[in-house]
């Protein structure tokens, strides 16, 4: 059966005990997660590796995560990783700093632990529906991240697991033009070494599938630049 990657959380958060808290919590819901204890480690973390969605506290030495999420979302490369601020500051000031620096949810300390799950989720439904088992339609194709199941006019579609990822990543973002890098990372992912024409075969494989009950090929070769659907 095919299986979506969980989504990445990087956790940037300078208290040892909050840390291990969220950590924990974060993985029991099956969430990958990276941890930073400071701001400079964080954006050393991102570049290396770009999380899905950066859950980052907002008072910490040296360089706090208001300039952190400052300097993420005025990089076009990190500005759509969604960013969820913790702080014990509770006024409206702050809340309003907090958003305008570039933050997608603001959450004072302290905080219920399921209340911030509930709002991760809510992010990564918007920037990853299929990882929370929603269900993804372009034209006529239809994707069902709960049951793994991919149909195309009615039709059911047999999609080896790379292809499924493959198809996954591109209904999340239709008209998005992915490099064969982008598309390394996101579906095999950044520990394991695939040569980029590993790339074009399984495209090859995907296009075949989506146009086996007949159909247009909605999958778009960018010269130069990669692949994209529609």
């Amino acid at each position: 059966m095919a299986t979506i990657e969980h989504p990445l959380i990087l956790l940037v958060e300078d208290e040892p005990a909050q840390r291990e808290v969220l950590s924990y919590n974060l993985t029991a819901e099956s969430y990958r997660v990276n941890l930073a204890q400071d701001g400079e480690e964080a954006i050393m973390m991102v570049r290396e590796e770009p999380p899905d969605l950066i859950v980052l506290d907002w008072m910490m030495p040296n360089l706090s995560g208001i300039e952190v999420c400052r300097r993420l979302k005025s990089r076009a490369e990190t500005r759509a990783i969604p960013v969820i601020m913790l702080s014990a500051r509770s006024e409206e000031v702050d809340r309003v700093r907090g958003l305008e620096t570039g933050a997608d949810d603001y959450v004072i300390k302290p905080y219920s632990i399921v209340e911030l799950m509930a709002r991760i989720r809510a992010n990564l439904r918007r920037v990853r529906p299929s990882t929370v088992g929603m269900v993804l339609e372009f034209q006529d194709i239809r994707l069902d991240g709960e049951t793994y199941r991919v149909t195309r006019a009615g039709k059911s579609l047999q999609l080896g697991p790379t292809e499924f990822r493959l198809l996954a990543t591109f209904m999340e973002r239709p008209g998005r033009v992915f490099s064969r890098e982008q598309l390394l990372d996101r579906v095999w992912g950044r520990d394991i070494y695939v040569e980029t024409r590993t790339v074009d075969v399984h495209i090859g494989r995907l296009r075949k599938a989506l146009c086996r009950h007949g159909g247009d090929d909605l999958l778009r070769t960018v010269r130069g630049a990669g692949y994209a659907l529609g």
